[in-house]
């Protein structure tokens, strides 16, 4: 249906389905066996309900509601009439042509087929009357009235036979009744058993014999019965609100099962011989259950059976609803690896399925302080949704604040200058993960106060004041903030006259102040260290010598120290005239260095002892030669 489907039912012969709906108002003839669309006819006004007066779709007869009575015929429309009053529902009496007609009246409507005539109606206690129904066994007509009554009547007399008061016997020890329980829903079943539903959704199971109920079912939603079934293969009974459709033995009033669907149903049909249902609900598309055990499918859809038979053959594994899977590392965690093997944990996977309610147990026994940070965590949760409602503050990162508050007014600057004219946006640093540590660690942290940043930086003092004040003001506002006091409205800032940067004399006089102050402050340091040192008590200190050393005097320590505070190039040219440094230049163009690595005391000992050593040979191969060279001499005087 384009938006809603009303009314929803079955030609007796089983090949054809309408339906009712709106908008515009339509029926809908559906062709089962050739599972398509028969026909779709528009009508003038809204269908309350409608009947078929053939096994077919061939002869129609529609109640509208503005009290229009419309008969439609194989090709179309055939006639239309009129009632007194506005109808609510109506039944057809197969022996004597007879249409029966409720509403909001007294009075039951007749209209005779046969004659084409309206007949004497037949006149009710009631003041109206909301549904009706005849017993296709012997023809005796009910009717529900709004004062919670069924009135029967024999049509052959046009006398009533019965009454049945079903308003107070619907109330039941547990029900809770705010208003006059109204009749709703009526049907029979063979000739002696008829159901009966109220409009706060009670359904009374009479035997024609008795007028007490032989069952009251309450379908605990209070809404009013709309439709009710009667299945006789299982002895159930189907009864339906806008809820919910439930099926229950007529016998004990046990629950068999129950559909919900997931919008509002207006009506329900129950396929003939089959345990097919079709509902009407508050959606465009009807909807259409099989449920196996009520029935086969029909004819034209057996192919349902065949469906049903594989699911069966192919169960579903099951679904551990009332399990809670865990890791081996969870219960390491939990102190339950003991369990491992007993039936208390089901292995799966990677992990195990335990009882939820063992689960539950344990970890309150575990960690009994959960709940409360659980509790904790929703309220700060709660505290920050009502503070984001507030007037957003700029939150400022813990280290290089005034870096950040600098960035900050910079880029208000250019968004105020992009909105003017056209300037190509470049990235901000505070949003920048390259220099995301300059805003978190504490090393980063620039030192305002040292000699460097104060000369480098001379106009940035009278600037950082101001920066100075609004962290404050910030400050203020972050602690008013976390002890969830009322903000009083800020003062307006004063207004402050606005120097150049670029004058030069500002900025000579500035420097000359920084160097001042310099000054002053390294006198001052220099007669806390003087003072110091005088209040301080020199004791005496003791070194140690390695084995293998010779303590000469503590001046080798002083020339080292001395050595070590001169520059590079010094320290190249002390080396060259010492011997251990050679520049030489080489063929190419460049220069080469080498360094000889200088001596330690035990090595000195050792190349003066070789160097004696060596000496001490040559004295004595010298005089070895003037001994050879005088005993030659005196061979030859000889």
């Amino acid at each position: 249906m384009p938006t809603v489907c009303t009314t929803i039912k079955v030609s007796k012969d089983g090949q054809y389905i309408l339906a009712t709906g709106t908008y515009k108002p339509r029926v809908r003839c559906y062709d089962t066996y050739q599972l398509s669309l028969k026909f779709e006819r528009c009508l003038d006004s809204e269908v309350v309900t409608f009947e078929t007066l053939s096994d077919d779709y061939s002869k129609i007869v529609f109640l509208h509601n503005d009290r229009y009575i419309e008969f439609h015929s194989q090709s179309g429309f055939y006639y239309k009439t009129r009632i007194p009053k506005f109808g609510r529902d109506f039944s057809y009496h197969y022996p004597s042509c007879d249409l029966y007609f409720v509403g909001a009246s007294s009075e039951v409507y007749r209209l005779n087929l046969e004659q084409g005539r309206y007949l004497n109606p037949l006149q009710t206690d009631a003041a109206e009357n909301n549904v009706c129904d005849i017993n296709s066994v012997h023809g005796l007509f009910a009717t529900g009235t709004i004062e919670g009554r069924v009135e029967c009547w024999d049509p052959r007399t046009r006398g009533r036979v019965g009454l049945l008061d079903c308003a107070l016997s619907s109330v039941t020890a547990d029900s809770e009744i705010n208003s006059l329980p109204t009749i709703s829903a009526l049907k029979f079943n063979g000739a002696l058993t008829m159901a009966v539903g109220t409009s706060t959704g009670q359904v009374l199971l009479y035997d024609l014999r008795s007028d007490k109920p032989l069952l009251v079912k309450d379908h605990q939603y209070g809404l009013p019965i709309k439709s009710i079934h009667f299945q006789d293969s299982l002895d159930l009974i189907l009864s339906a609100d806008s809820r919910i459709v439930k099926m229950w033995n007529k016998n004990s009033g046990k629950i068999f099962t129950s559909l919900e669907p997931e919008h509002d149903i207006n009506d329900v049909c129950l396929y003939p011989n089959s345990g097919m249902l079709l509902t009407a609900n508050e959606t465009p598309k009807m909807g259409i259950y099989y449920i196996p055990v009520l029935g086969p499918a029909p004819r034209w859809c057996s192919f349902l059976d065949n469906l049903t038979e594989e699911l069966e053959e192919n169960p579903e594994s099951t679904v551990y609803d009332d399990y809670k899977f865990v890791t081996k590392k969870d219960l390491e965690n939990l102190g339950l690896t003991h369990l491992i093997g007993s039936p208390f944990l089901r292995a799966y996977m990677h992990g195990f399925f335990m009882d939820i309610r063992l689960y539950h147990k344990v970890k309150l026994m575990v960690n009994p302080f959960a709940y409360e940070e659980y509790r904790k965590d929703k309220i700060r949760q709660k505290i920050e949704e009502t503070r984001a409602q507030r007037v957003q503050l700029k939150k400022l990162p813990k280290v290089n604040k005034e870096l950040a508050l600098k960035l900050i007014e910079e880029e208000e600057e250019k968004q105020k200058s992009t909105w003017k004219k056209k300037v190509k946006s470049l990235p901000n640093i505070l949003s920048d993960d390259r220099f995301k540590v300059m805003f978190e660690n504490p090393d980063f942290q620039v030192d305002e106060e040292s000699e460097e940043f104060r000369l480098l930086n001379p106009l940035v003092s009278k600037i950082s004041e101001k920066r100075k004040k609004k962290l404050r003001l910030l400050e203020q506002q972050e602690l008013r903030e976390k002890e969830e006091e009322e903000e009083p409205e800020g003062k307006p800032s004063d207004a402050e006259s606005s120097e150049s940067s670029d004058d030069e004399k500002d900025w000579v006089e500035e420097v000359r102040k920084q160097r001042r102050l310099l000054q002053q402050e390294e006198k001052v340091k220099r007669q806390e260290r003087l003072k110091e040192d005088q209040q301080t008590v020199l004791k005496p200190q003791f070194y140690e010598i390695k084995a293998g050393e010779e303590f000469r005097s503590f001046k080798d320590s002083a020339t080292k120290q001395k050595l070590m505070n001169k520059t590079l190039e010094d320290r190249l040219k002390l080396e060259a005239k010492n011997g251990t440094l050679s520049v030489s230049d080489t063929t190419v163009g460049s220069k080469q260095l080498t360094f000889t690595l200088k001596k330690s005391e035990q090595q000195k000992k050792q190349q003066e002892a070789e160097k004696l050593h060596r000496q001490e040979r040559k004295t004595l191969r010298r005089s070895a030669g003037h001994l050879k060279s005088r005993s030659r001499r005196g061979r030859l005087f000889h």
